[in-house]
C-alpha cells in the first residue's frame, strides 16, 4: 500500500514541477528540450524494467540510500523555498535548485522501489537518468549562465577568426564582434552555443540510458556530447560568417535554419556513436529475490520514502501559502517623475525613456530616471536620480534587494571597486538623510559613485547579501514571508563624490520630495 501511495505522490510531484517549469520551456529556446522531459522520464522508467527484473538492492541498503537521498532533497527544497521567499518562485535560481531537489528525491524513490522486497524498478543508470535529467531542463543560475555565455562567445569568435586567417579572409575582431569586408557578425548570446551545449548533454545522457548498455561506453558518450556540441556550433558560426563575407544577409531564415540543422545533426551523430558503442550485454542471472514483501516484514525503504514525500508536500504547502499575496490595488502609485526635478539651472536634463525594458525583471512598471549633466572645470559632471516603486504585495523585500547595483551593474560591464564606507550617513544641503549604501564602479576608466536606499513599509532597510543562506533566513524572519509593505528603491549615481554636488538645488529639491515616498 505504501508503495502505491509513493508512486502516486512522485507522479504528482513530477507533474507539479512540469507545470512550474513549463513557462521556461515554452519561452526560453535554451530549454525547449524540456518539453520532451515528461515523455523521456516515462520512457526511461519503462525501459529500465526490460528485459530482466534486476539488479535490486537489499532492503537495508535501499532504506539507508532512500533516507540519505531524501534528506539531501529536503535540504535542497528548503534552500529553494528560502530563495523563493527572497527573490520569488519564478527566479531561475529557484527553478534550478527545485529541479536539483526533485532529482535527489527522485533518486531516493528509485532506491526505495529497487528494494529486493519491492522489486518495482531496478537500480540502474537508466532509472536514475529519469530523475537526473530534470536538472538539465531547468534554467542555469544567472551568474553561471552569464559566465558560460561570455566564455563561449569569446571562444567562438576567436576560433572563427583563426579559421578566417587560415582561409585568407581579411577580418577584424573586437570582443565578440567580427568585422568583414561586406558586413559585421556578432556572436550574440543565442549563438554562443549554450543552447546546443545543454541540449546535447541532455541528449547524451538520454541516449546513454536508452541505446548503450556498457558503463564505460555510457561515460564516453556523455563526455563526447560536450566537445561535439562546441564543434558543431563553431561550424555553424563559421558558415554564417562566410555567408556574410559573401554578401548574404543571415538574419532570419539562414540564422534559424542553421540553428535547427545543428541540433538535428548533433543528435543524429550522438545516436550513431551510441549505436557504434553498443554491444550485447553479458547474460545476467535471473533475479531470485522475492517479488514482494514477506508477511509482517516492514519495508523501511518505503517508509523512508513516504516520510520524505510527506515532508516535501508540507514544505511546499507551507512556503506557497505564506508567500502568496496579490498587489494592493486600493492605493494609486505615486507619480515618480514628480519627485525628479524637470529642470536645473546650468544643467542639461535627460529623461530616460526605455526603463520599460526592465519591468519584467524588476516586477514593476513604476520606474523613473533623470540624468543631469553640465561642463565643469574638470570636464563633464553627471548626476543620475532613479526611483522605482512597488505596491504592497507586488514584490518581496528580498526580490527588490536582489536588484541592487551590487547584483545588476557587473552584468552590464561595470567592475565594482572597494570602498571604505559601504554604509554612510549623508546630507543634502541642510537635510540629514537616512543611512545609505555606497558603492563604486568603473567601466573602462570611467568612475561611477552609487548611493542607494531601499524603503520597505516606510522604513529604510538593508537586506544584505541575498546570495547567502544566513541572509535568506534573516530576511524571512525579519520581513516576513508575505509581501505586505509598499517599497521604494532610490538610487543616486555620479562621476563625482557626494560633497561635490549634494548642495545643488535640484538634489536638495529631490530629497525634499522624496519624503512623500517614505525615505525619512
Amino acid at each position: 500500500m505504501s508503495a502505491k501511495f509513493n508512486l502516486v505522490a512522485m507522479a504528482l510531484l513530477a507533474g507539479a514541477l512540469t507545470v512550474h517549469l513549463w513557462p521556461e520551456w515554452t519561452h526560453d529556446p535554451d530549454l525547449s528540450h524540456g518539453l520532451l522531459m515528461p515523455v523521456a522520464c516515462a520512457l526511461l522508467l519503462y525501459l529500465c524494467r526490460r528485459p530482466h527484473g534486476g539488479p535490486f538492492l537489499r532492503e537495508p541498503h535501499a532504506a539507508a540510500l532512500t533516507a540519505a537521498l531524501g534528506f539531501a532533497g529536503l535540504v535542497g527544497l528548503w534552500l529553494a523555498s528560502l530563495l523563493a521567499v527572497t527573490v520569488d518562485w519564478s527566479s531561475p535560481v529557484v527553478d534550478f535548485v527545485l529541479a536539483g531537489s526533485f532529482a535527489l528525491v527522485g533518486c531516493a524513490a528509485i532506491a526505495a522501489f529497487s528494494s529486493e522486497r519491492t522489486a518495482l524498478l531496478p537500480f540502474t543508470w537508466t532509472s536514475l537518468s529519469a530523475a537526473l535529467l530534470w536538472v538539465l531542463c531547468s534554467p542555469l543560475p544567472p551568474g553561471s549562465y552569464t559566465r558560460l555565455t561570455l566564455g563561449l562567445q569569446l571562444w567562438v569568435s576567436s576560433s572563427v577568426m583563426q579559421a578566417l586567417d587560415l582561409l585568407g579572409i581579411a577580418a577584424h575582431r573586437q570582443g565578440n564582434v567580427i568585422e568583414l569586408a561586406r558586413g559585421t557578425v556578432g556572436i550574440e548570446e543565442a549563438c554562443s552555443g549554450v543552447r546546443s551545449l545543454v541540449s546535447c548533454v541532455f541528449a547524451g545522457v538520454l541516449f546513454s540510458a536508452t541505446l548503450v548498455r556498457r558503463p564505460w561506453a555510457r561515460v564516453l558518450l556523455v563526455a563526447l556530447s560536450v566537445p561535439l556540441a562546441l564543434a558543431m556550433n563553431f561550424l555553424r558560426s563559421l558558415f554564417l560568417t562566410l555567408l556574410v563575407n559573401a554578401g548574404v544577409r543571415v538574419e532570419g531564415a539562414w540564422h534559424d535554419l542553421t540553428g535547427y540543422a545543428v541540433l538535428l545533426a548533433t543528435a543524429a551523430l550522438l545516436v550513431a556513436i551510441a549505436i557504434a558503442l553498443d554491444r550485447p550485454p553479458p547474460r545476467e542471472a535471473e533475479d531470485e529475490s522475492p517479488g514482494g514483501p514477506s508477511p509482517g516484514t516492514p519495508l523501511r525503504s518505503q517508509r523512508a520514502l513516504t516520510a520524505t514525500v510527506c515532508l516535501v508536500a508540507l514544505t511546499l504547502l507551507f512556503f506557497a501559502a505564506n508567500t502568496a499575496s496579490s498587489p494592493d490595488a486600493g492605493k494609486p502609485a505615486p507619480d515618480l517623475f514628480a519627485a525628479l526635478p524637470t529642470s536645473a539651472e546650468g544643467w542639461q536634463v535627460v529623461t530616460r525613456g526605455d526603463l520599460y525594458r526592465f519591468a519584467g525583471v524588476l516586477r514593476t512598471e513604476h520606474l523613473a530616471e533623470r540624468t543631469y549633466i553640465r561642463q565643469g572645470k574638470e570636464g563633464a559632471e553627471q548626476v543620475t536620480l532613479y526611483v522605482a516603486f512597488w505596491q504592497a504585495g507586488q514584490a518581496s523585500a528580498g526580490l527588490v534587494g536582489s536588484h541592487t547595483p551590487d547584483a545588476c551593474w557587473p552584468g552590464s560591464g561595470w567592475t565594482q571597486e572597494a570602498v571604505q564606507d559601504g554604509s554612510v550617513a549623508l546630507a543634502a544641503g541642510a537635510q540629514h538623510l537616512p543611512q545609505a549604501q555606497h558603492r563604486l564602479f568603473q567601466n573602462e576608466g570611467y568612475l561611477q559613485h552609487v548611493w542607494f536606499w531601499q524603503v520597505y513599509g516606510g522604513q529604510v532597510i538593508d537586506v544584505g547579501n541575498t546570495r547567502s543562506v544566513p541572509a535568506l533566513v534573516r530576511i524571512a524572519l525579519q520581513f516576513g514571508f508575505r509581501k505586505a509593505g509598499q517599497q521604494v528603491f532610490i538610487r543616486v549615481s555620479s562621476n563625482r563624490t557626494w560633497n561635490e554636488f549634494s548642495d545643488e538645488p535640484f538634489v536638495t529639491e529631490f530629497f525634499a520630495r522624496a519624503r512623500t515616498l517614505g525615505l525619512y
